[in-house]
C-alpha cells in the first residue's frame, strides 16, 4: 500500500500544481512573484522527499552538492532567465509582431489544452536541442558538464555550463497568443516533472503516467556512465517524444557520471566548452621553446 501511495506522488503533484494555477484567486495568479515562489517550492518539496523516500544511498544529498545545486537554481533564475528573456523572446516578439503572426485560435482554447500546448512547444524545441547536444561534438562539449554530475537530485536539472543552460531554454512559445496562466502552469508542470525525472526520490509512476512523462528511471538511464548509453530518452520531461521518435530505451542506472566519474568544478563546468582552444594555447608556448632551442 505504502508503495503505490509513493507511486503516485509524481502524477498527484502533477494535478495539485494544475489545479493551483487554474483555480487560484485572479490576484495571486496576476502577481510576477506567483511562478517563481511555485517553481521554488517544487523544487523544495521534491528535495525534501529524497529525504524520506531515498531511491540510492550514493546519491544521498550532502553540503557541497546543496550549495552547488542552490547556486545553479538561482543562476537559472536570474542570469539564465534574463538571457533567454532578452536574447530570444523579446526578439521572437518583435518578429511576431513585424510579419503580423496572430494565434487568436488558442485563447478559445480549454485551460488545459492551452497548457498542453505550452508542455509541448517547450519540450518539442528541448528534445531536438538535447539530440543535437549528444550527436554534435561543439554542443556535446556544452551539455558534457552536465553529465559530469555523479548523483541525481531534484535540483540537477539545473547544473550545467551557462551556454548549455541558455540553449536549453529556447522555446517558441512567445509566437502563441497563450494567457500567462496557461505558460506558468505549462512551465510549473515541466518544472514538476523534470524535478521528479532528477530526484534520488523511491518513486515509480504508474504506466499511464511514464508512458508520457520522464521518470527517473528514463532519465537516471540518460546519465548513464558509457557515453553511448547516454543517447536515449533525450525527452527532459515528455519521454512520449522518444518513443515517437525511436530514442526511446527501456532500463534503469544507479551509478551516473562520465569518463572516470570526476565530480566536476563549478570554474571547470563553466570551462569545459573551451577545452579544445585552452588545449592549443597550452601547447603553443611549448612549440615556440622547441623552435627557439632549435
Amino acid at each position: 500500500m505504502t508503495k503505490g501511495l509513493v507511486n503516485l506522488i509524481p502524477p498527484a503533484t502533477v494535478v495539485a500544481v494544475v489545479c493551483f494555477w487554474a483555480f487560484a484567486p485572479a490576484a495571486i495568479l496576476a502577481n510576477p512573484w506567483t511562478i517563481v515562489i511555485v517553481s521554488s517550492l517544487i523544487t523544495l518539496y521534491i528535495q525534501g522527499l529524497e529525504f524520506v523516500f531515498e531511491r540510492h544511498a550514493g546519491w544521498r544529498m550532502h553540503w557541497r552538492e546543496f550549495w552547488t545545486d542552490l547556486f545553479y537554481v538561482v543562476l537559472g533564475a536570474t542570469a539564465i532567465s534574463w538571457a533567454s528573456r532578452m536574447l530570444a523572446e523579446t526578439p521572437l516578439l518583435a518578429l511576431k509582431q513585424s510579419l503580423g503572426i496572430a494565434t487568436p485560435w488558442a485563447m478559445h482554447w480549454p485551460f488545459l489544452a492551452q497548457v498542453a500546448l505550452v508542455i509541448f512547444l517547450i519540450e518539442f524545441g528541448q528534445y531536438w536541442m538535447h539530440r543535437l547536444m549528444h550527436n554534435s561534438a561543439p554542443f556535446w562539449l556544452t551539455h558534457a558538464p552536465h553529465h559530469h554530475i555523479t548523483q541525481l537530485n531534484a535540483a540537477k536539472g539545473f547544473v550545467g555550463n551557462p551556454i548549455e543552460l541558455f540553449l536549453i531554454s529556447l522555446s517558441v512559445v512567445a509566437l502563441f497568443d497563450l494567457p500567462l496562466t496557461a505558460i506558468f502552469c505549462g512551465v510549473s508542470v515541466l518544472g514538476v516533472v523534470s524535478g521528479f525525472a532528477h530526484a534520488n526520490v523511491r518513486s515509480d509512476p504508474p504506466i499511464w503516467y511514464s508512458f508520457v512523462f520522464t521518470t527517473i528511471r528514463h532519465h537516471s538511464l540518460h546519465h548513464s556512465v558509457p557515453y553511448e548509453d547516454t543517447r536515449c530518452n533525450y525527452g527532459n520531461s515528455l519521454i512520449l517524444l522518444d518513443r515517437i521518435f525511436g530514442t526511446y530505451k527501456e532500463g534503469e542506472a544507479s551509478v551516473v557520471g562520465q569518463d572516470e566519474r570526476r565530480r566536476l568544478s563549478i570554474r571547470e563546468q563553466w570551462l569545459f566548452p573551451f577545452q579544445p582552444i585552452l588545449a592549443r594555447l597550452k601547447q603553443r608556448p611549448a612549440a615556440t621553446t622547441d623552435v627557439a632551442a632549435g
